[in-house]
């Protein structure tokens, strides 16, 4: 199934779902953006809306984008905020949002879908301020190596979604190609992934100021 079509009907049940990944990866967001505020952000990605809540709150304004017309359905009806602007976009097409408009993108979980990190790095250097962030959470791929991937249960059984591996050194030297500075890694492991290879990893880059 198309990475796409398999989202929207996800969307419904995608809060519902028991999900450590995606419990885990709210955790992270949370961790990362504690004690801060900024004035516009980016969020890709923004799925049902599991962080636009958080990010929300430590912003001005968000664009909040995601090729899931599912998603972003469950996204709009349960985020009541005003500051919050909800965009059906494709993230390997142009971003809707100027140049250097955003001091911080938020980038969960969408990654693993799109094969080529380059041309990503790229928009979000071209869109970030002087000294903006670029905040990334994703499947380890230490568990991609396993076989995990993104999948949910229907009637018909569990539909996997369509996945990229990203080795570690990826993200880092699609950062570096694109003038980034490399500011913090973390790898995350749900409590309940003991002794287990970590679940995510996280990555924190800067566009250096002129």
């Amino acid at each position: 199934m198309e990475i796409q079509d398999a989202y929207t009907p996800w969307s419904t049940t995608y809060d519902s779902d028991r999900n450590l990944t995606r419990d885990l990866d709210q955790l992270a967001t949370e961790h990362a953006l504690k004690g801060r505020s900024y004035q516009n952000v980016l969020e890709l990605g923004c799925g049902t809306g599991k962080n636009t809540a958080l990010l929300s709150r430590v912003s001005r304004k968000i664009l909040a984008v995601d090729f899931s017309p599912g998603m972003l359905k469950q996204a709009k009806a349960k985020i009541d905020a005003g500051n919050v602007l909800f965009v059906v976009a494709d993230l390997t097409k142009p971003w809707p949002c100027k140049t250097e408009s955003v001091e911080l993108i938020v980038c969960n979980l969408v990654l693993e879908h799109i094969e080529d990190l380059t041309p990503i790095f790229a928009q979000a250097s071209q869109a970030l301020t002087e000294g903006g962030l670029f905040f990334i959470s994703e499947l380890h791929p230490f568990r991609q190596y396993q076989g995990t991937q993104a999948r949910f249960q229907n009637d018909q059984g569990t539909v996997f979604i369509g996945a990229f591996v990203h080795h570690l050194s990826d993200f880092l030297e699609s950062a570096e190609q694109n003038g980034f500075l490399f500011k913090t890694m973390k790898e995350w492991w749900h409590k309940e992934d003991q002794n287990k290879t970590p679940r995510l990893v996280s990555f924190t880059f800067e566009k250096p100021r002129a």
